[in-house]
């Protein structure tokens, strides 16, 4: 294993990373290395010269890097590796014992102990994200412990850190493509072969699994940037009397007809709208249609012909729009990935599309990631997810 090359930190920054935080970001060391190589190791120090952790370079957009360990004598070597992997699945038996679920996440990241890649389980096939070339340097040694694991049929992989959205099978056997996986007891079509996406999220499963039980019967429900459906046919399931999808891709009008087929429901029951979110929030004000179940999900940034959507700013606005096509009584699920604010903050945005409505609300539920999407204490921003489930007045 070659040596670690050593980062001294500006005082001010010293605490926070003997406390363990494990992002690396370039700006706050004295002086960065420009010969410093995508993959190399580093070791950070204090003003005196004293060690702290031990990490590597892996450029992506949250950084320049990851620790990995705070012991002056741990490596970054096989042994490392398949320990961290190891407990991360070990972590995951209550999920491979379920069943009526058969895809969810083995390896978050930092929440695991090594950050800068993620790996997602399909019924037996991993689809791996690697966020930086500094991460993929260790791809091979990652790849052969993965299969290693009986679990564990065959491997994609996804590299974020490439311009270019090709997605290749890597190791192991093929996926017949669509790949049926169960979440809940319920069929998802997915395909880890077609771009960056698989089909379905699967941060969301705790939520889908509440609409399900407790939200859906006998409502008529909107789902917003719907992309495959996932939602829709989780109110389905849950006794739904309706669904609309709506969702400005092309392709997701054929996404959510498969999602409703492979669970024996007829597509043609239900509305799957290829449009502009925004343009239908104007339509169905107009038409003066409303909904007894609302759920938006935007992605952090879009952009269409005529909207240009930043959640951190414009999130107020949107919910004004939902929250008058939203019936008596109604329930609007708030969702967000953004990760450029917490909970807190996202609760404020929500008070906000408030104050220049009529109506009121109370937030009923709150939801963050699932338990297979470990966060790591001393690196908060890495639980992304915020939902909230908010009941309306009359």
């Amino acid at each position: 294993m070659k040596n670690s090359i050593k980062l001294k930190l500006f005082p001010k920054f010293t605490k926070g990373y003997k406390e363990g935080y494990p992002l690396i970001l370039k700006e706050r060391f004295e002086k960065w290395p420009k010969d410093l190589q995508e993959g190399d190791l580093v070791e950070l120090i204090d003003t005196n010269g004293q060690f702290i952790a031990r990490g590597y370079h892996g450029k992506q957009n949250k950084g320049d890097g990851w620790l990995f360990t705070w012991d002056k004598q741990q490596q970054l070597d096989e042994h490392f590796l398949t320990t961290v992997i190891t407990e991360a699945i070990e972590k995951r038996q209550f999920l491979f014992a379920d069943d009526s679920t058969t895809a969810f996440r083995i390896f978050n990241g930092e929440g695991d102990g090594f950050g800068g890649f993620t790996a997602d389980f399909y019924d037996g096939y991993l689809v791996i994200q690697w966020y930086s070339l500094g991460v993929y340097s260790f791809q091979k040694m990652i790849l052969e412990i993965f299969l290693s694991f009986p679990e564990v049929k065959g491997i994609y992989e996804k590299r974020r850190f490439q311009e270019d959205t090709k997605d290749d099978f890597v190791a192991g056997q093929k996926a017949t493509f669509p790949l049926i996986i169960k979440e809940n007891g319920i069929n998802y079509a997915t395909y880890l072969d077609d771009g960056w996406m698989t089909g379905i999220f699967l941060d969301q499963r705790d939520v889908r699994r509440r609409i399900s039980e407790d939200y859906a019967v006998s409502k008529n429900v909107l789902n917003t940037f719907s992309y495959t459906g996932a939602f829709s046919v989780a109110a389905l399931f849950g006794g739904a009397s309706k669904t609309t999808s709506v969702d400005v891709a092309g392709r997701s009008l054929s996404k959510t007809k498969e999602q409703l087929e492979v669970n024996g429901l007829d597509p043609n029951s239900q509305d799957i709208i290829v449009e502009d979110v925004f343009h239908y929030f104007k339509y169905a004000l107009r038409k003066k249609l409303t909904f007894d179940l609302v759920v938006v999900d935007p992605p952090s940034f879009a952009r269409t012909k005529k909207v240009t959507f930043r959640a951190a700013k414009d999130y107020p606005a949107m919910l004004r729009e939902i929250i008058d096509i939203t019936a008596p009584n109604g329930t609007i699920i708030a969702s967000t990935n953004y990760a450029g604010f917490g909970m807190k903050a996202f609760k404020k945005l929500i008070a906000e599309a408030f104050q220049t409505s009529n109506r009121t609300y109370k937030i009923v539920e709150t939801h963050s990631l699932p338990a297979d999407f470990t966060v790591n204490k001393n690196f908060p921003e890495g639980n992304y997810l915020k939902v909230l489930f908010l009941t309306l007045d009359k």
